[in-house]
């Protein structure tokens, strides 16, 4: 397979990694607890796990796009904002 269409550069290999890991591990997770107990928080409706992985995924993009916009390229900052983000995302939403 040729890839040479993309900039594959060690960063944009982990942040696909990092997704795709994020995914097998979340389906790992559906098969012994099925369900995950929807629940409604912050946003006052039912939101499953994988609801919650796909805004913590859609807010660390914003969030990041922010950044280089605002900061500059430096994203190690935006990286733990994102993080920050995901866990508040998962217990509160």
């Amino acid at each position: 397979m040729n890839f040479s269409w993309m900039a594959w550069t060690l960063p944009t290999a982990l942040f696909f990694l990092t997704i795709l890991l994020l995914l097998i591990g979340m389906s790992i997770w559906e098969y012994f607890a099925p369900g995950g107990g929807p629940r409604v928080g912050l946003l006052r409706f039912k939101t499953t796990r994988g609801d919650r992985l796909f805004i913590s995924l859609l807010g660390a993009a914003f969030i990041h796009l922010a950044w280089l916009g605002l900061v500059g390229p430096n994203l190690w900052w935006a990286l733990a904002l994102s993080i920050l983000y995901a866990v508040i995302v998962f217990r509160t939403v």
